[in-house]
């Protein structure tokens, strides 16, 4: 074999090699991917066993060391007449939870938890009992590659007030669902953590009012939840639960 063949097969070879090594730029989602840029990376009983330790946390019949696997910067988005930006943090949403339950004490017997493929990975249909009486809830938990949650979303299941517009998509699985979690910057990068500050975030909050919402709820949590308990008076979890006759 003359040197010239040698040195054009060796170069076959490395351009071989080359091409069928993955490009990892392309593989790894950006500092400021959508939710939907992720795929499962754990069973789907993992997911549906997160859910439920979510509600056990707002279960007082439940084992109270029963607690999910929280993104340092979790956030979790209640839906009207619920107060919108109700847990900002890791710390700060087990004090929100914790707060929750001793104004209003409940139990949640009624669960339908499942896994999907894309996200929100983990979508629940509860029913809380209060004293006053049920209160039917769907609610949606977006995870990073860590299993970790990142962003819980909540509806009442009342009419008119659930993320979807059709009657037959009970699991929010069509492409008119209006939630936020697949629209915020950052929950897409593997980690989930998500960047007030960031370019990307600010250009989103710019064309989305909801973003922008989230933002400004985001970077002063406590104001903004005495703001929004206010303005949603003392009935919202009559309205909320469809306690209103």
């Amino acid at each position: 074999m003359s040197r010239l063949r040698v040195i054009a097969v060796g170069l076959a070879l490395v351009a071989a090699a080359c091409a069928a090594e993955p490009d990892v730029s392309q593989s790894q989602p950006s500092p400021d991917a959508l939710a939907t840029a992720l795929r499962p990376q754990q069973a789907p009983e993992y997911y549906v066993d997160q859910a439920n330790k979510y509600f056990d946390t707002l279960d007082t019949s439940a084992d109270p060391a029963s607690v999910p696997n929280y993104s340092l910067l979790v956030a979790r988005w209640e839906l009207p007449p619920w107060l919108w930006l109700t847990g900002y943090g890791r710390e700060n949403m087990k004090l929100t939870t914790d707060l929750a339950v001793s104004f209003e004490p409940s139990t949640v017997p009624t669960r339908d938890c499942r896994a999907f493929a894309v996200q929100p990975f983990a979508r629940c249909y509860v029913s809380f009992e209060y004293e006053a009486g049920d209160c039917p809830i769907y609610e949606e938990f977006v995870f990073n590659d860590q299993g970790e949650i990142t962003f819980i979303e909540a509806w009442s299941d009342q009419p008119g007030l659930l993320p979807m517009s059709d009657p037959n998509d009970r699991w929010a699985e069509g492409p008119d669902v209006q939630r936020l979690s697949t629209r915020v910057p950052g929950l897409g990068n593997e980690v989930g953590l998500i960047d007030l500050d960031s370019e990307a975030m600010q250009e989103a909050a710019s064309e989305d009012p909801e973003i922008a919402d989230f933002v400004r709820r985001a970077e002063d949590f406590w104001a903004a939840w005495l703001e929004a308990s206010d303005e949603a008076g003392p009935d919202y979890y009559a309205r909320g639960c469809g306690w209103l006759e």
